[in-house]
């Protein structure tokens, strides 16, 4: 994959696990597209893993490859 080369000032990344909700609430769709899509691996900005034999997921999607996949960044939650 290519290097991104970024100019101005970049938001300030921790690392944060940005909530399912907030994903979908930016980018215009809902969550259970969000869970769906990163389940699948159609959306790349975060992680999904199941959780034992049940059929629930955890997901992991930090902020900086959010940002990087969609635009969007909360300031307000850093």
């Amino acid at each position: 994959m290519p290097e991104v080369i970024y100019q101005g000032d970049l938001p300030a990344f921790t690392g944060r696990n940005v909530p399912i909700k907030e994903i979908a609430g930016a980018i215009g769709k809902d969550a259970q597209y969000v869970r769906l899509g990163i389940q699948q691996g159609l959306l790349k900005f975060g992680t999904a893993i199941k959780v034992g034999s049940s059929n629930e997921f955890s997901y992991y999607c930090p902020d900086k490859k959010v940002w990087e996949e969609t635009g969007c960044f909360n300031k307000e939650a850093v």
